[in-house]
């Protein structure tokens, strides 16, 4: 399918709500949090395979890759399942504004493992983000445990995204990587869950849960996933960057609606909120800025 550039922009909007609305399900599933993870890369892998299928025909794919996919995998899991486990400690407001720190923790990590220099801007705005963040750790101190969970989410997750970066770079096909990567996370999870003698029924979700489930796997992470890909095609890595900054907005927003007084917290959270989303709204239009050839 082609589309238009206003058409890709409404479809960027549309899945910036979709990856918001990824937290009200973690908050809605019953389940356990790896529990959750491990049905959303079973879901999700599996639509990608038949997808890469239909698409490549044959998936040749070397086993050092293969080994390298698995590793981000497992990365991926984890930071899912910090993030589902943040919301149920918490709720979602909170989590998903600690994620947003994502941005920062990428643009820190990828010149440290790419031995470059840090830039200067990006040290400073750490900085800011930092007392952002201490501000609501003060006064949301009964929700310690769920900060640190957010936080180390984002750490993983911008690990994952430098790391599927360079491979991108390299020539490897994003939905390929990306099918591997949740086949890795599933092994890993049920390694876990066999290690804690965990595998039972009580993985088995209820009707209700199958239902979310399936929204989470094919709707929130397959589809929003491939609908991404498609959208680079007209849209600039700026616009989107910036535009995935709003998800933290969205998601609020709708868990305010759906969960009412529950997502509401205190004058300071929000303080803390503005100054870490607008640290990582200054740092999208520095970078573009820097970059920007005449």
């Amino acid at each position: 399918m082609i589309l238009s550039k206003n058409n890709s922009l409404l479809l960027l909007h549309f899945i910036i709500v979709i990856w918001g609305f990824t937290g009200i399900l973690g908050k809605i599933i019953e389940l356990p949090s790896v529990i959750i993870v491990l049905h959303r890369m079973i879901i999700a892998g599996t639509t990608l395979f038949i997808i890469n299928q239909i698409i490549y025909q044959k998936i040749q794919t070397p086993l050092k890759d293969i080994l390298k996919y698995f590793g981000i995998g497992l990365i991926t899991a984890i930071h899912w399942v910090c993030f589902f486990e943040s919301i149920k400690l918490s709720n979602v407001s909170l989590a998903l504004i600690c994620l947003s720190t994502i941005s920062l923790f990428t643009a820190i990590l990828d010149p440290i493992l790419q031995n470059k220099p840090i830039s200067f801007h990006e040290i400073v705005l750490s900085l800011i983000v930092t007392i952002g963040i201490i501000i609501i750790f003060n006064f949301e101190s009964g929700y310690s445990k769920a900060i640190l969970l957010s936080i180390t989410s984002a750490f993983c997750g911008a690990l994952f995204t430098i790391f599927n970066h360079r491979l991108i770079k390299k020539n490897h096909k994003a939905m390929i990587i990306t099918a591997w990567e949740m086949l890795g996370g599933v092994m890993c999870i049920l390694i876990y869950l066999f290690l804690q003698n965990e595998i039972n029924s009580n993985i088995i979700p209820n009707k209700k849960d199958i239902i979310y489930i399936l929204i989470l796997g094919l709707f929130c992470t397959a589809f929003a996933f491939s609908a991404s890909i498609e959208i680079m095609k007209k849209i600039s890595p700026f616009t989107v960057n910036l535009t995935v900054n709003l998800e933290p907005i969205y998601a609020i927003i709708l868990a305010i609606i759906i969960f009412g007084e529950s997502e509401l917290m205190s004058r300071e959270f929000y303080i803390g909120g503005f100054i870490i989303i607008s640290s990582i709204f200054t740092n999208t239009f520095i970078k573009h800025k820097s970059l920007k050839i005449p």
